[in-house]
């Protein structure tokens, strides 16, 4: 394999989870007596641009499909997150009803019910037919497409380029991440911006989110690979700024390469911490394996010691990184019997790989469990709030990632 952005040889291992089918590919319960595809999940760095990625098995069709689970209005902390985006790029940018609002991967709708509700022209690009179903249902008007440098320059000819484009938790998703990019180069107006939002790989490693890998992210990215990759096709970095989304995200502001945006201290300074990290050496890469296996055996420690003593055990939060872990790991509904999830479309449904059935929340009032396992470890403080009527009972919640606690 070569890298998907400069093209040299991959060589360098930074994670190795064995195999898992693809982490939103939940399952219904007339499947359950056939077979599941698994792939290999392994994560290789480059050592010439320092892109870390998933080696290809599979392609972007199989894993974003018509049905796919994932609906980003299910988290309120999430529709704040957003919310509070809008209000602060409309400030920053000066955008009204002259302007043009794109959101690259729009999923249900959610961030750009607000773009709508102010007043701001606005449209979505999603490819899966379930989330744009969704949005369409709100009154978003969706392309439903792949993007890339073809749509891009598709709609700018079309007269439908834009003011600002916004690509939240996408970056990682693309196979093609540099035809991903140029498509922005594309669309964007002589004085767009582009903003982007990704987890950050310098969290990953320090706070051992090894479970935020599965086959959807295909990349995992520092700044100092973000700024190569954006620069050599068009766009040049601005601004950044550090969000604790999604376990410690990154916020990029881009622009066409020569835009009018100067660029601002926090570039030099975060490019400098990961510099001084060793995010350009190989030593930093090299115990993340053994970090994500000490996890691995203290949940399963855990599980094991839960059912010695008797104690009832239930799962929250269907998320993809929590396949990740349970498969991981090898949990099966003998040590973990049920997942609660709020999203309708997952109820009902079967986890991938461990194939543990996902149920409704009055599950837990009626099975009372002691120990509630929070598999969305980054929605812990208002999963924690929203069923504190769990300590009625003395339930206590638990947390894997990043090392095994009780709250």
């Amino acid at each position: 394999m070569k890298c998907r952005h400069c093209a040299a040889p991959l060589h360098a291992p930074f994670l190795d989870l064995g195999s898992a089918p693809p982490s939103n590919a939940y399952l219904a319960a007339d499947r359950l007596d056939a077979p599941e595809t698994w792939f290999p999940l392994r994560l290789l760095v480059c050592h010439a641009c320092w892109l870390v990625q998933t080696v290809d098995f599979t392609s972007r069709d199989a894993l974003f499909t018509a049905d796919y689970a994932y609906f980003s209005s299910f988290s309120q902390s999430w529709l704040d997150h957003s919310k509070r985006y809008v209000a602060d790029m409309t400030g920053r940018f000066g955008l009204d009803a002259a302007s043009c609002v794109v959101e690259v991967a729009a999923n249900d709708g959610y961030l750009l019910q607000y773009v709508r509700d102010a007043g701001i022209p606005t449209y979505g690009i999603e490819p899966t037919a379930s989330t744009a179903a969704a949005a369409r249902a709100r009154g978003i008007e969706i392309v439903e497409a792949f993007f890339g440098v073809t749509l891009g320059e598709t709609l700018a000819a079309d007269g439908r380029d834009a003011d600002l484009i916004i690509a939240n938790n996408v970056l990682a998703h693309v196979p093609d991440i540099n035809d991903f990019v140029g498509g922005f180069a594309r669309l964007l107006k002589p004085t767009g911006v582009a903003t982007f939002e990704f987890p950050h790989l310098l969290e990953m490693v320090s706070r051992n989110q090894f479970d935020t890998a599965y086959h959807e992210h295909y990349s995992y990215l520092s700044l100092t690979a973000v700024t190569r990759i954006f620069a050599a096709n068009g766009l040049s970095v601005f601004d950044v700024a550090r969000l604790p989304t999604h376990g410690g995200s990154l916020r990029v502001f881009a622009q066409k390469a020569g835009g009018p945006h100067a660029v601002t201290p926090a570039v030099t300074a975060l490019l400098q911490t990961e510099q001084d990290a060793g995010i350009t050496t190989p030593a930093f890469y090299a115990t993340f394996q053994r970090s994500a296996e000490t996890v691995k055996d203290d949940l399963l420690s855990f599980l094991l010691a839960a059912r010695r003593d008797g104690l009832k055990v239930g799962a929250y939060g269907a998320a993809a990184k929590g396949n990740t872990l349970l498969n991981f790991a090898g949990i099966r509904r003998d040590l973990l019997p049920y997942v609660v999830d709020l999203n309708p479309a997952k109820a009902g449904s079967y986890m991938p790989g461990s194939r543990i059935p996902i149920v409704a929340e009055d599950r837990l009032r009626a099975d009372r469990p002691d120990r509630i396992l929070i598999l969305p470890w980054n929605l812990r403080d208002e999963v924690v709030a929203q069923l504190a009527y769990a300590r009625e009972w003395d339930a206590r919640f638990v947390v894997a990632v990043p090392s095994l606690q009780l709250i």
